[in-house]
């Protein structure tokens, strides 16, 4: 978690971009179950953007099922890589369905449409 790999996007709101950040160093096996993330403070440092922002996107992960938040241990990786990577491509996939113009429910349905 040392490194900004992709441009943001500015359709994203910048803790969305943040959590895909951290999703992509899961995907990418740059951490993993069981590691622990540094301080917010410091990942906000290297993302350049402010702890609350980071601190929002760790609860979205949390959310996911990918983070879990251990009181006076940080917060630790406890999804699967794979589980990161197909929430990033589901964020992309709504990003792009929003500049089309197409809600989250559209699609949903568009997807259970599919054989």
């Amino acid at each position: 978690m040392t490194d900004v790999k992709g441009e943001r996007d500015p359709s994203l709101h910048l803790h969305e971009w943040v959590a895909a950040e951290i999703r992509r160093d899961i995907a990418d096996g740059e951490v993993g179950p069981g590691h622990r993330l540094p301080p917010s403070k410091d990942m906000a440092a290297v993302l350049g953007v402010h702890p609350n922002t980071v601190l929002r996107a760790l609860r979205i992960l949390r959310d996911e099922g990918i983070l879990e938040f251990r009181r006076g241990r940080g917060v630790t990786v406890v999804g699967e890589p794979e589980r990161g990577l197909l929430a990033a491509e589901a964020q992309a996939l709504l990003s792009q369905a929003r500049r089309l113009g197409l809600g989250r429910e559209e699609v949903i349905a568009l997807i259970q449409g599919l054989p």
